[in-house]
């Protein structure tokens, strides 16, 4: 059944997803956004899926109405522009839950960092041209605890409410800028990205810092990341929320053996210690005794050897990268970033045809400054 609350409409049952689908079928734009519960569960997952289209308002509750398969067929639909403000994260948590696949994605929030918006969350684009400030109170509450109250539904839903009429001004400026073509290429680039998959590997390959510990230091962090791991599982808490990440890596360098070693170091609270601190120091003692043979070592990519010239044509090319960067108003990242400079550096182009070979350069890039680049790249060697 479908309930009514300030305008939209609640969905919680199979029956009225269908019906919902009925009438999303044949829309042009549908707007969309999503609240998870990252902050307060080990395994996170959507816990309210909310849209908007001509005449359309509502609220999917995914924990009532668990199989989303009937709404595939719709973010797939290349016929409808599919509009979220900031969707890396969404993309990769509907693909996660529900298998779903957006195509012909119109992101505002990348829209807005190419018309050169310095602020572009959701809250300060909507107050610089609607000016509507949405009240952000509820961002960090629990979405998976039911049942929702009325202020949180509304909250969700007060968030795809302005993004059609977003994208329309958006799509104007874009036009009017001719940057148009520069979004969509941005855009059917970020549709395709998918949750990253562990593959049973260790779990230091997806830890900062890790790349500086030797094989003693790395095996007791592996250790360490696991016993997190099996902790936060049990708890079906946040691994943040069960040891932070310098705390794990500051044991992992210093190795304490003892309740008061590991006290004196001053990372963890006396809470923490009662409740983990045996554990971890059993932890630390089994990679104290892996066999050196046995030790990790972390992967390393070989360097790769790089003219000696590749430095000065990386400086020529930052300059024209932050002149012409300024003169669009845009962000330099935006225009040429750092990985993007350093390939034009190695494979020097100085013909149009030459920029076809770097994989990290963008179609936008090549149409839009493939003939300055290789330009800037015939005044150094």
């Amino acid at each position: 059944m479908s309930n009514a609350t300030s305008n939209f409409r609640i969905i919680d049952t199979p029956s009225g997803l269908k019906d919902i689908v009925n009438e999303l079928d044949g829309q042009k734009t549908l707007a969309v956004d999503l609240e998870a519960d990252s902050m307060y569960h080990f395994k996170e997952k959507v816990c309210l899926l909310q849209m908007a289209a001509e005449h359309i308002w509502l609220v999917i509750d995914p924990l009532a109405v668990r199989d989303l398969s009937p709404l595939i067929p719709i973010f797939s639909n290349p016929s409808i522009t599919k509009i979220f403000h900031g969707a890396d994260y969404d993309i990769r948590s509907l693909y996660r839950d529900f298998k779903i696949e957006i195509n012909n994605l119109f992101d505002t929030e990348i829209a807005c960092r190419f018309l050169g918006s310095r602020e572009s969350g959701l809250n300060a684009v909507l107050g610089k041209w609607f000016n509507i400030h949405l009240d952000k109170k509820y961002q960090r509450k629990d979405w998976s605890k039911r049942p929702l109250s009325k202020a949180m539904l509304t909250y969700g839903a007060e968030d795809v409410k302005h993004l059609i009429s977003l994208h329309e001004v958006l799509i104007q400026e874009l036009d009017r800028k001719n940057r148009l073509a520069w979004v969509d290429e941005e855009c059917a680039l970020l549709s395709r990205v998918r949750p990253p998959e562990n593959n049973n590997q260790p779990l230091y390959l997806k830890f900062k810092g890790a790349g500086r510990l030797k094989g003693r230091s790395l095996a007791v962090l592996e250790n360490l990341l696991q016993l997190r791991k099996i902790i936060a599982e049990k708890k079906d808490r946040p691994l943040f929320k069960i040891l932070g990440n310098e705390t794990l890596l500051k044991m992992a360098m210093t190795r304490p053996l003892t309740i008061k070693q590991l006290t004196s170091m001053r990372v963890l609270s006396k809470r923490q210690i009662d409740m983990y601190g045996r554990q971890l120091l059993d932890t630390i003692e089994t990679g104290l005794r892996i066999p050196e043979k046995n030790l990790p070592v972390y992967p390393r990519k070989k360097p790769q050897h790089v003219s000696d010239l590749v430095p000065a044509r990386i400086e020529v090319l930052k300059k024209w990268r932050n002149d012409c960067a300024a003169s669009l108003e845009l962000d330099p990242g935006l225009v040429c970033n750092k990985s993007l400079m350093t390939a034009i550096a190695v494979e020097h182009p100085l013909i149009i045809k030459d920029l076809d070979t770097i994989a990290e350069m963008k179609n936008w890039q090549r149409k839009e400054f493939g003939h300055e680049i290789t330009e800037v790249m015939k005044k150094v060697r």
